[in-house]
């Protein structure tokens, strides 16, 4: 597969058209993709389109490569997909490197918190152990403490004064091995804590503060099953900064993470318990509306745009205007589809059209 073969092949999946499209709207055709198993695609044919992918930029057949191209041409990754796009559009071409900068190594079988909640079991297990170890010790060093007094103020003679020394050894020994299991119980809670915190830390973007893109899939998860539950409408957004590369080239990367923090606080202003947004990854956002309609959700978000786009940067280094900032979005209404995510994708595309129709605006799935 040529690069430019490839660009052209990808960017089908992108594919948008305008007719009978309302204000503020955009109609999505749903092409034929080699980013996604549509329902005339067969198994084979992804992996065909996966093969000649990887063959044809000369990327080593390895195990994280398949995986990699998978999510790509899979549309499981639509970031991806649109940096692959843009990277053969650029003439660059898909090299090993570029790639694996791309894509951090992450655990898409899920072993990692397998194993997590595996240990969290195990510590729940030996803390109610250990407790429950405790307080029968501690009734027993009781009761026996008892037969040792009583035992001792009745003592007469060697034979019992030996044996009322021998259990007094026994409830010293006992009352240690109170104290130890204690101990272990104290460990044991403390580090049920510390694997919590890991847990909250490891679903956190610690640029922006907001849900990583693994935590807002189980945001995703728990809003849909409420909002079914409660015949509730449900929307998802996708938003990403407009010329975000230039930002990053011109004024450098803190540069870039001032504006990547500055977008996130503003979209996290808009947020309660039926509005929630996540960093999707590198400059894109997520967001889900709960009780919204897809016009509302689409009003609400345009809202929050245009009064970012009033706002005006300076470079704190070099004093150096940076001047306007926007982002582009795309909203989709989540039970318009028969799949949730093909609501997501549906986001993503009117994303893509609001870049290619001159950005700074938010359009909906149509």
């Amino acid at each position: 597969m040529s690069n430019a073969s490839a660009a052209a092949r990808l960017k089908r999946f992108f594919g948008a058209g305008d007719e009978d499209a309302g204000e503020g709207e955009v109609a999505i055709s749903v092409r034929p993709s080699h980013l996604r198993v549509a329902a005339d695609s067969s198994a084979e044919r992804l992996m065909e389109e996966i093969s000649s992918f990887l063959l044809g930029n000369r990327l080593a057949v390895t195990a994280r490569n398949l995986l990699v191209a998978h999510s790509a041409f899979s549309g499981e990754d639509l970031t991806l997909a649109r940096r692959i796009i843009d990277r053969i559009a650029s003439g660059e071409g898909v090299t090993q490197d570029w790639l694996d900068g791309e894509t951090p190594i992450e655990d898409p079988a899920g072993s990692a918190k397998r194993l997590t909640e595996q240990l969290q079991t195990s510590i729940d297990g030996f803390t109610a152990t250990t407790r429950s170890a405790r307080d029968t010790a501690a009734s027993y060093n009781t009761e026996l403490a008892a037969h040792v007094n009583e035992a001792s103020a009745a003592a007469e003679g060697a034979d019992v004064t030996r044996i009322v020394t021998l259990a007094q050894a026994m409830l010293e020994r006992a009352r240690t091995l109170e104290a130890e299991m204690e101990a272990r119980q104290a460990e044991a809670e403390e580090l049920k804590e510390r694997l919590a915190r890991a847990q909250r830390d490891a679903d956190i973007d610690h640029l922006t503060g907001l849900p990583n893109r693994r935590a807002f899939e189980a945001l995703f998860e728990k809003n849909l099953r409420e909002a079914q539950q409660q015949i509730d409408q449900l929307c998802v957004a996708i938003c990403d900064i407009d010329h975000f590369k230039r930002v990053n080239d011109t004024h450098g990367h803190d540069t870039g993470d001032r504006v990547i923090r500055a977008v996130a606080e503003t979209l996290a202003r808009i947020t309660d318990d039926k509005c929630h947004v996540a960093r999707h990854g590198g400059e894109e956002f997520v967001m889900l509306f709960r009780g919204l309609s897809k016009t509302q959700a689409r009003e609400k978000l345009d809202a929050v745009r245009e009064n970012f786009s009033q706002r005006r940067f300076v470079n704190r280094v070099t004093d150096t205007p940076i001047g306007q900032i926007t982002f582009s979005g795309g909203v989709a209404d989540v039970f318009a589809y028969a799949n949730p995510r093909d609501a997501l994708k549906a986001a993503d595309e009117a994303l893509y059209v609001a870049k290619e129709q001159g950005r700074n605006c938010i359009l909906s799935a149509g």
